[in-house]
């Protein structure tokens, strides 16, 4: 084990993961309990998903996650990961996540997406006025919604009061841009916001985060750019361990991409479907592609490095790690031994000392 601590900040993104044969309500204690677990180990935040109409992924809610994951631990940050700000008022999202800053003072981070985070129909089915499909507006509901936590839209502005009603205020959320594209860069770099990164959805952004950080605009609330990569991550007690825990996620992410939803399968069941898959070729069966993920898979020192390489490659300050198993105490245990390669519980104390 390394006894070293890192130049770069750890986090853990949750989306919630429902076991096959359990259920959305034990996976949303499981959430409850991980944060619990990553407050002691020294994690640095904590944020959850927001997904519709999955089978997979109990975080419809993220903001109802939040306040009860906020109010179980007491040392970390805890938000979104994201918000998917398409489906929402600014103002209620503005006003939601201030009741969360009055409660959780100095705690709450508010990471927007631009994505549904569903399939089409069940993202119709989440609008409100459905006589046609909502408007693609995403930079205006965004400069709205950091208009009213900055209290910044002009004085003649009908909606310029609300600003000031904001409930929690004085304290406030911290603002973040998510994406997995070079759009969500640009945005963030033009409105001086921290930026996160989804590797685990695109293994190609290093280009984008050199572009945010090239063309970063210092802001009010951010003089330099802060940059999160969050990666897939999967650690056990050996590589061949991991690699077997894996073959869960593996198996469900395969099905995703070819439109089949399912609930995170058993060690077993996976192993056997993706045995099946390797045998396509050879059976005269079609092969079909899914793209490539990146996993970092294996035992501590194994994962330490792909983590290191990973920071390195984005420059990243922060890598937030997502970890999906079948099993619950196999994804604690991941998140335990790699806070335990990384020193996590001796930089906490740290920081708390300083």
């Amino acid at each position: 084990m390394s006894s070293t601590p890192s130049p770069f900040r750890l986090a853990v993104l949750d989306q919630s993961p429902i076991a096959e044969g359990s259920t959305g309500a034990a996976a949303l204690h499981d959430t409850v309990d991980l944060a619990r677990l990553a407050d002691a180990l020294g994690y640095e935040r904590y944020w959850v998903a927001e997904h519709h109409g999955s089978p997979m992924l109990a975080g419809a809610s993220p903001e109802i996650v939040i306040g009860r994951v906020a109010a179980a631990t007491s040392r970390i940050r805890v938000g979104s990961g994201g918000v998917m700000l398409p489906h929402y008022s600014p103002l209620k999202v503005a006003e939601t996540f201030s009741t969360l800053s009055g409660f959780f003072s100095g705690r709450i981070d508010l990471a927007l997406g631009r994505a549904a985070g569903t399939d089409p129909t069940t993202a119709f089915a989440l609008q409100r006025d459905r006589r046609q499909g909502a408007p693609d507006d995403f930079p205006h509901q965004l400069a709205e919604l950091l208009a009213y936590l900055d209290d910044g839209l002009p004085a003649d502005h009908p909606f310029a009061r609300l600003a000031r009603t904001l409930p929690g205020r004085p304290e406030l959320p911290e603002p973040w841009l998510l994406g997995s594209s070079p759009q969500s860069g640009i945005w963030a770099a033009q409105l001086g916001l921290p930026y996160a990164f989804a590797d685990f959805i695109n293994p190609a952004g290093a280009d984008v985060a050199a572009r945010y950080r090239a063309e970063f605009t210092p802001s009010p609330r951010l003089a330099a750019p802060r940059l999160l990569v969050a990666a897939s991550v999967v650690c056990a007690e050996s590589d061949e361990e991991a690699s077997r825990l894996a073959s869960s996620v593996r198996m469900a992410i395969t099905l995703l991409y070819r439109g089949q939803l399912i609930a995170v399968p058993p060690v077993e069941t996976a192993l056997r479907f993706l045995a099946d898959e390797e045998t396509r070729p050879a059976s005269g069966l079609p092969v079909i592609p899914t793209p490539r993920r990146r996993l970092l898979v294996g035992a501590p020192a194994t994962v330490r490095r792909g983590i290191e390489a990973l920071a390195a490659e984005y420059a990243a300050d922060e890598v937030m790690l997502v970890t999906i198993t079948h099993d619950h105490a196999a994804r604690r245990r991941s998140y335990e031994l790699v806070a335990e390669e990384f020193a996590l519980g001796d930089a906490a104390r740290e920081a708390d000392a300083a």
